[in-house]
């Protein structure tokens, strides 16, 4: 049926211009075809007459949207943070634990914890990657890998990136759950911020709790964009129920922006959980910190899991 609509449109349109690279474009095309800025529809003899609507115009300023701003603002969230991080590195280096690593070990996240964190992780960074390629992998990766390739990998990565979704969204709920007592901002934080976290200077140790100010920063943002996503996702995997084009044409715009602002945000937090932060990938490795490290980033956390384990042992130890 698309076929036919093909067919009639190609028919209008060598009755009235002479279709070659040269005699026409697409503007003269419009206008010898006498359209409107709506649609350049052909016919169809399906129940779906959207199915009729072969080119609309008015779209076209939602493209060169996409291709210009969208591209350059995802360009920049990403190629920036990446920079300013590496401008960090080389003034500050690796932030170290000042008094050195003690050798002993307090448990920090058990296995249901970096379960989900694992899972929101490497769902966002292909939901991620395979996000981007569709924003600059014509411009970018197109040209290195060739037609065939970029086809295959764009497929792949389609298929990927509808599929991984559902895993994601599962995981931030669960995210949610776990942590959101433990994320709730309190005067704690006001300190913290105020001393700029100590990661500016050497020696300084501001009092956090579980999560400090910067995490709880951190927490809000995957939640609150994680869910804009979610949203946002579904309605374009789904575009019957998001309505009329111009409302999937929306979607997609606000899901590209908070992607490229969140990958901006995540690209920060890989950097301190690995090569940034002595001692900090353990929290999320093996679960077990570094006491040394626990005091100096997270002290009042470790004051309450002195006090609870005292109280675990004076409960457990029979009365005389």
């Amino acid at each position: 049926m698309i076929a036919l609509a093909v067919l009639v449109f190609v028919g209008q349109a060598n009755a009235q211009v002479n279709p070659t690279e040269r005699a026409v474009t697409e503007e003269s095309m419009f206008e010898a075809l006498g359209t409107d800025t709506n649609a350049v529809a052909g016919r169809v003899s399906i129940p779906d007459s959207n199915a009729a609507n072969l080119i609309k115009p008015d779209n076209k300023s939602w493209a060169a949207f996409q291709v210009g701003t969208v591209q350059t603002l995802s360009v920049i969230a990403v190629v920036g943070m990446v920079g300013l991080l590496a401008l960090f590195y080389m003034f500050r280096g690796r932030i170290k634990v000042d008094s050195g690593m003690s050798g002993l070990k307090i448990l920090r996240f058990g296995a249901i914890d970096r379960f989900a964190h694992w899972t929101l992780a490497s769902t966002f960074i292909i939901l991620a990657l395979t996000g981007l390629n569709l924003i600059i992998g014509t411009s970018v990766i197109l040209p290195l890998l060739g037609e065939n390739a970029f086809g295959a990998l764009t497929s792949l990565g389609k298929i990927a990136h509808n599929y991984l979704a559902w895993p994601f969204m599962v995981a931030l709920a669960l995210i949610f759950v776990l942590w959101v007592i433990d994320n709730i901002p309190d005067k704690v934080d006001v300190e913290w911020l105020k001393q700029g976290g100590g990661i500016f200077k050497k020696g300084v140790h501001p009092p956090a709790k579980k999560f400090n100010a910067g995490q709880k920063v951190i927490f809000w943002a995957v939640i609150i964009g994680g869910a804009g996503l979610s949203f946002t996702g579904v309605m374009l995997l789904f575009p019957g129920v998001a309505g009329a084009a111009a409302d999937w044409q929306l979607y997609q715009t606000i899901h590209a922006l908070i992607a490229a602002g969140l990958s901006a945000i995540i690209i920060a937090h890989i950097y301190i959980g690995s090569v940034g932060m002595e001692g900090a990938f353990d929290a999320m490795g093996s679960g077990e910190v570094d006491v040394n490290w626990a005091k100096e980033h997270h002290g009042l956390w470790v004051e309450q899991e002195k006090a609870k384990s005292s109280k675990d042992s004076a409960l457990s130890t029979p009365a005389e």
